[in-house]
């Protein structure tokens, strides 16, 4: 199956999506940013329907429901900022809106490179981690051939 090609605001707003809140907010008070923005949609909490395939490639189905915030904002320039991440956190949703609005500006470079590109490296880091834990658990399954069954 080909992958369709992400633009780069898919890039950074998966980033903010998937980055742990706690180092979210962290990364962002270190840059010492105080946009003024309003709410447009007060972070709230719903559901969305996951779909998934077998074997990752079969026929689609619907698995199951997730819990997701959604927020989003206006910068007082006027850039507006969407935000979707799995979970509760309200905080989490509306700093991934705030976020997503200032990567529209003129902020864009500072933001990419001391934050979007520090959180997609934190996440790759302890993805690999999870990848080693579950590969040291992996066991490899055999069968002895008697010598009679030939």
């Amino acid at each position: 199956m080909e992958q369709k090609q992400r633009t780069p605001r898919q890039r950074w707003m998966s980033v903010l999506a998937r980055a742990d809140a706690e180092m979210l907010q962290k990364h962002w008070e270190k840059l010492a940013l105080t946009p003024q923005y309003q709410s447009v949609r007060a972070p709230e909490i719903g559901l969305a329907q996951v779909r998934a395939r077998m074997g990752g490639t079969g026929n689609a189905f619907n698995m199951g429901d997730v819990t997701i915030t959604r927020s989003v904002v206006r910068l007082a320039s006027g850039e507006l900022g969407y935000s979707y991440i799995t979970g509760r956190n309200k905080r989490h949703a509306e700093l991934a809106a705030v976020v997503d609005a200032l990567m529209q500006t003129a902020a864009h470079d500072v933001l990419q490179q001391n934050l979007i590109s520090t959180l997609a490296a934190e996440k790759a880091e302890q993805e690999q981690l999870r990848a080693r834990e579950v590969a040291a658990s992996k066991v490899d399954f055999f069968t002895m051939v008697r010598g009679e069954d030939e």
